[in-house]
């Protein structure tokens, strides 16, 4: 699962320099979108730390094989689709909030 934490951060970083950054852009010289996406990665590594000690846990567990088999694949999906879906969902939010104000 140390994989799977490390790269879905690493993505979930890029999207968000890369994909928001181009959504939340200011005129002028503002610094706060920069502290926005520094706020964003900040909250999501401890959720990735927990993550992984969960798995480290479970590892030192006596659970059957294919049970810790379909659940590493249910907690890697949704870790995934949590990297994937947060940005979008981030940037989804901020139009929105663009539209009514």
């Amino acid at each position: 699962m140390s994989n799977h934490c490390a790269g879905a951060l690493l993505f979930y970083t890029m999207m968000q320099i890369f994909f928001v950054l181009s959504f939340i852009e200011t005129k002028g010289m503002s610094i706060a979108p920069y502290f926005g996406l520094v706020l964003l990665v900040a909250i999501i590594i401890p959720f990735c730390r927990r993550y992984e000690k969960r798995w480290e846990e479970l590892a030192k567990s006596s659970i059957p094989e294919t049970n810790m088999a379909l659940r590493f694949r249910r907690d890697a999906i949704t870790l995934w689709l949590l990297a994937i879906g947060l940005p979008i969902i981030f940037v989804g939010i901020i139009q929105l909030f663009a539209y009514i104000f």
